[in-house]
């Protein structure tokens, strides 16, 4: 099977059962409350449905717009605008006839379903498969850093091991750890000996500016092990196995020394020379010279030649481990993703954000379940942070409604109600033209 249509597939399969199991943390408390759920959709219905059935009093049944899903609840200002049902006199079943203690559990049931799923998969994950676990100690020949880490102490080959002194399970996520979290120290393994390096406060913004994101690459020494046929390689003929020794002046051993070279040593328009030893020992110098180095690569494949440069453990937990494991996995999920809005309102993030093709982008190409809950998880962590922004037409903005209500005791009028959710449907409009957009740019910017 392609990988796009196993990518397609994953994401329609986690995407469908959130919103499934979003809409039924609403329709549950209705219920309970003797709230008349009219409808029960999964994606929008509108002008025709794919698929109905009435039971009962709701119906139940799936559109052909797959951007979302949604339970009408009768007598509630939302994204359907009944505007006839809420000029007739209120009904003892509909949702503003309720309590607004009933109302505001009505509408915080779909986050909440959402927070409770993405809890459970990561707990069932860590029971079933585990987690890995590999510190700095465990790759052999430490990490590859880019200038902005190396300006605050780090230097090429470390091996990070601690955190503000807790240990970094996995230490190619160091760059993540110090972008969401407020980390005041970072302990490494530098030629044998614990280095404690002190990380100035604005650490993650000067990463993030940098465009420095994803986990470190972890350092080995290589050959050239392929080259993309009709690359600047290709065409000026390195031979395979050749090792890479030197890239505009700067030394070169390990794979990380090349990425290096080319990011902050290289500069686009200006030729430089290249440096190879061949099998037999020549040394063979290649002047290059590119307009635009990130479309035009030079084209070289670089493999290990060792076996042994990543030792990575398997851990394997009881399950009540894997109930505290799980939870403090999902805590951390949620304040990672809250941390990033912080970044969102800058230039470098605004033109980050993605839409339907980033989120596609997070699952498997390949038939890989435990990777397919993981991310199921994530995303279902995604849709309760989102859906509880304070923004009219989700669930955050009614809440906030509900609240004032609460607080106040005067609860605003439906004319008001009706224009913020117009208000709210506009913003989530734009946004998410704008996401997608960005989406469609970047894919094109990628052929052009």
């Amino acid at each position: 099977m392609h990988p796009y249509l196993v990518i397609a597939i994953n994401f329609f399969m986690s995407l469908s059962l959130l919103i499934v199991l979003h809409e039924l943390g609403h329709f549950i408390p209705a219920r309970l409350f003797k709230t008349r759920v009219e409808k029960f959709y999964l994606f929008f219905d509108i002008k025709f449905s794919l698929f109905k059935k009435k039971i009962g009093e709701t119906v139940y049944g799936i559109g052909w717009l797959p951007l979302g899903g949604y339970v009408k609840i009768s007598g509630m200002i939302d994204e359907s605008m009944d505007k006839e049902q809420m000029a007739l006199p209120p009904q003892p079943w509909e949702f503003r006839s309720k309590p607004a203690w009933q109302r505001l559990i009505i509408m915080l049931g779909g986050v909440t379903v959402n927070v409770i799923v993405g809890f459970m998969i990561y707990m069932g994950l860590t029971f079933f498969a585990g987690e890995d676990k590999a510190t700095g100690a465990d790759f052999k020949y430490g990490f590859g850093f880019p200038k902005v880490m190396e300006e605050v102490g780090f230097q090429q080959g470390d091996q990070p091991l601690l955190v503000d002194n807790d240990t970094l399970q996995l230490a190619d996520k160091l760059v993540a750890r110090l972008v969401l979290r407020d980390i005041k120290t970072v302990t490494v393994l530098r030629d044998g000996q614990p280095v404690t390096l002190d990380m100035p406060e604005d650490i993650g913004d000067r990463l993030f500016k940098a465009g420095v994101k994803g986990g470190l690459d972890y350092r080995y020494p290589f050959v050239i092990d392929s080259i993309k046929p009709g690359s600047i390689a290709d065409k000026l003929e390195f031979p395979l196995g050749a090792q890479v020794t030197e890239v505009a002046g700067y030394p070169v051993k390990f794979n990380t020394d090349l990425n290096y070279a080319m990011n902050h040593v290289v500069n686009d328009s200006t030729p430089f020379n290249l440096t190879v030893v061949s099998t037999n020992g020549e040394k063979i110098i290649k002047q290059i010279s590119f307009e635009d180095k990130e479309k035009e690569p030079i084209g070289i494949y670089k493999l290990s030649t060792e076996t042994d440069i990543v030792s990575i453990e398997r851990l394997s937990f009881s399950f009540s481990e894997s109930i505290s494991k799980g939870l403090s996995r999902g805590y951390w999920t949620m304040h990672d993703y809250i941390a990033q809005f912080s970044y969102v309102f800058t230039k470098e993030g605004a033109s980050q954000l993605g839409g339907f093709g980033t989120i596609a982008k997070l699952y498997p190409d390949t038939w890989d379940w435990a990777n397919f809950w993981n991310t199921t998880a994530f995303i279902s962590f995604i849709l309760a942070i989102m859906n509880i922004l304070p923004i009219p037409a989700l669930d955050g903005g009614h809440v906030a409604f509900l609240l004032y209500e609460m607080v106040t005791g005067r609860k605003p009028g439906d004319k008001f109600l009706e224009r913020a959710q117009l208000v709210g449907i506009f913003l989530l409009l734009a946004l998410m033209l704008y996401a997608n957009g960005n989406d469609l740019f970047k894919w094109l910017s990628s052929y052009f």
